[in-house]
Formats: structure tokens, C-alpha cells, sequence
């Protein structure tokens, strides 16, 4: 039998490799206005509440490219000074257990009351194609179209645990645009959650009744940075099983130690479906503000998250300053195949590589 004979109708081709998403050349064409002018252009839009400015200016923070990081670091030095005034909530669970649901009928009552509620909904980014679904507007079609509320996906861009690299600046942007309730939804896998803690004043945490043993289906950590945590699809016949599980709850939250705000975390019920407690949640987090507010713990924590976000850029600075010297990246090449190949170890490996990239910068 030949090779002819042996092909199938049902092969399958191999793939082409993707052409990249921004044709280089024509992007050097194209007529650029002086940054400054247009990085005032924008803030001034995005002070008057134009949603569509606002998201151009997110789309700046979210690009790799340099031009558009100078562009995005002067809008946001301009809207610093008009940032802070929400209050950021932190929204996490595992996958299924309502998330978007519980966010759409939690923004919406929000809304009611006369807030404006910005949803930061981080999408997870594929690893082989860096693509991403991006569906919250899909799931959330009611928010999506209320005049009060901005739904922001954003692709998780492969940071650290699924959380958006850039989530923290375009918080201060929506901030800037006069939303004074940011909400920010985790991915729920990995360490999202400690990622999306360190940028909020309110930690939620979702939970499921019903659905195997509970106090096994989530990480102590978790619980322990969790400063409520919510029992959600308390409808029909789960209701009952959903105040079961808040009292299984409630007796391990009692194990933990105080928390350094001297916030007692409370366990509710509460049903996306029905709107079953969502003013309850709410109730919660108005007590949990006058209660920090009063002690000092909102404004130290929201100082230590600013440290700890500048540190964290430095380190990206520092490692960005390692791969864009070509002499550098190639002796870091040299380093990686020496401790694969255990011809060293990756410490001295580490430690040859900072002392040649220290040699570099005082060279310069």
C-alpha cells in the first residue's frame, strides 16, 4: 500500500504560525500627537465621566508597548489626586459558584441606591495563545447597560495568579471617572486571591452549600484573609443546606485569630436569583468601612498596599533592566543552560547574573 492510500480525509493539518497583532510598520506611519497633549486630552474626559475615554485610557495601561506606557503613567500621575474615593471590594470563588450572577444583582441594587459601580472582571489568559473569552458583559447583560455601571474584562495576561497586571492603575482611573464603588472579580484559581487582597479594602468570599464537604473544598488561607464570606444560591431547596453551612462557617472563623483590623468576619446567606440578603452583604460592608475608618486600619492598609505596589514595580523595573540589555540577556542565556545542564547551581547562577547586570549600570 502506497503512502497515497494511507492519507486521511480527517487528518489534520499543523497550524501556521499567527501573524503578530500589530503591523510594526504601518504603527511607524501613523501620525502620533505629542503624549503630554494627549495624555491631558484624555483626563480631562475621563474627569467629565466619558466612558469611552476611560477605556481608551484602560486600553493604554493594558498595552506593552512603550509609547503607550508613557501615555498611560502621565494619565494616571493626572488622575491620582482624584482617585481614592470608593470603596474597593474584592469578589472571589471557585468557578460555578455564581460570581458574575452575585456581582450583576449586587451592582445593580448598588446602583439603585445611587452608587456608580465600576466591575474590574479579570478574565484568564490562555497560556499557549495569551487569548481570552473576555464574557463578563455576556454574563453581566443587565450591568453592562446601566447607566450608573462600567463592566470592565480585562485579560489576565498571565501575571500571578490570573490577576491583571494593570488592575490596580485602572482602579484609580474608574476612581478618577467618579465611580465610587469598585468592584474587583478573581479568576477563583490559584493565587488570585492573595494578589486581588493586597488592592482592596473588603474581601468576599463565595461559597456553595451543598456541594461535599465544605470546610474541606477551600484553603484556611483563603478563609483567613476572606473578611466576610457568603453562602451563595440560598434558593429553593438549597436554603436550608445554605444555613447549615453558614453555622459550619461561623464555628471555623471562631479558630482563627483576630484579624489586624479588628473586624470580626461574618458568614450570610444570600441568593443572586431571588435577592435573597444582597442588602445584607451590603449592610455588612457599610459596618465594616465605619468601623476601620474609625480605628485607622482603611487608610494604613490602603498606605501599605502603595508600598507594597511600589516595591512590586521596582522588582518589574529591575527584571526588565536585566532583558533589555542584549549583553545581559545573553550571559543570562548562558547562565540558564549552565544550571540545566548542573554545571551550576541556579543561587550562584542568580548571583553571577545581578552582579553583571550591576557592572552594566555603572558602566553606563
Amino acid at each position: 500500500m502506497d503512502k497515497e492510500e494511507n492519507k486521511s480525509a480527517l487528518k489534520v493539518n499543523e497550524g501556521i504560525e499567527q501573524p503578530p497583532q500589530i503591523n510594526e510598520e504601518l504603527l511607524k506611519k501613523l501620525p502620533r500627537k505629542k503624549p503630554t497633549h494627549e495624555a491631558a486630552g484624555l483626563v480631562k474626559k475621563i474627569l467629565e465621566g466619558d466612558r469611552i475615554r476611560l477605556s481608551q485610557a484602560i486600553t493604554l495601561v493594558e498595552s506593552v508597548l512603550p509609547e503607550h506606557q508613557d501615555i498611560a503613567q502621565q494619565i494616571i500621575e493626572k488622575c491620582i489626586p482624584h482617585a481614592g474615593n470608593s470603596i474597593r471590594i474584592g469578589i472571589t470563588g471557585v468557578p460555578g459558584v455564581g460570581k458574575s450572577t452575585f456581582i450583576e444583582a449586587f451592582g445593580t441594587y448598588l446602583t439603585g441606591l445611587g452608587h456608580k459601580v465600576a466591575v474590574l472582571a479579570i478574565d484568564p489568559s490562555s497560556q499557549r495563545s495569551k487569548g481570552s473569552i473576555l464574557g463578563d458583559k455576556t454574563r453581566m447583560e443587565k450591568l453592562a447597560v446601566d447607566p450608573k455601571a462600567y463592566v470592565r474584562p480585562s485579560p489576565s495576561a498571565g501575571s500571578l495568579g490570573g490577576v491583571a497586571r494593570k488592575t490596580r492603575e485602572t482602579v484609580i482611573l474608574c476612581e478618577a471617572a467618579g465611580f465610587d464603588v469598585i468592584i474587583i472579580e478573581t479568576v477563583g484559581v490559584g493565587q488570585s486571591e492573595t494578589a486581588v487582597h493586597g488592592m482592596v479594602d473588603f474581601f468576599l468570599l463565595l461559597m456553595l452549600a451543598g456541594a461535599g464537604d465544605e470546610l474541606q473544598g477551600i484553603k484556611r488561607g483563603i478563609m483567613e484573609m476572606s473578611d466576610a464570606i457568603v453562602i451563595n444560591k440560598a434558593d429553593g431547596d438549597n436554603i436550608s443546606r445554605a444555613i447549615q453551612a453558614k453555622a459550619q462557617y461561623q464555628s471555623a472563623l471562631h479558630l482563627f485569630p483576630p484579624t489586624p483590623s479588628g473586624w470580626i468576619p461574618q458568614v450570610e446567606i444570600c441568593s443572586a436569583l431571588t435577592g435573597l440578603g444582597i442588602n445584607t452583604v451590603w449592610k455588612m460592608i457599610e459596618d465594616y468601612l465605619a468601623l476601620t475608618k474609625t480605628n485607622g486600619y482603611f487608610h494604613t492598609n490602603r498606605n501599605n498596599q502603595s508600598v507594597h505596589l511600589m516595591e512590586e514595580s521596582l522588582q518589574q523595573y529591575l527584571q526588565q533592566a536585566i532583558f533589555r540589555n542584549p549583553a545581559i540577556e545573553d550571559f543570562y542565556g548562558q547562565m540558564k543552560n549552565a544550571v540545566v545542564a548542573g554545571l551550576i547551581s541556579p543561587y550562584t547562577a542568580a548571583r553571577k547574573v545581578f552582579d553583571a547586570c550591576l557592572k552594566a549600570l555603572i558602566e553606563q
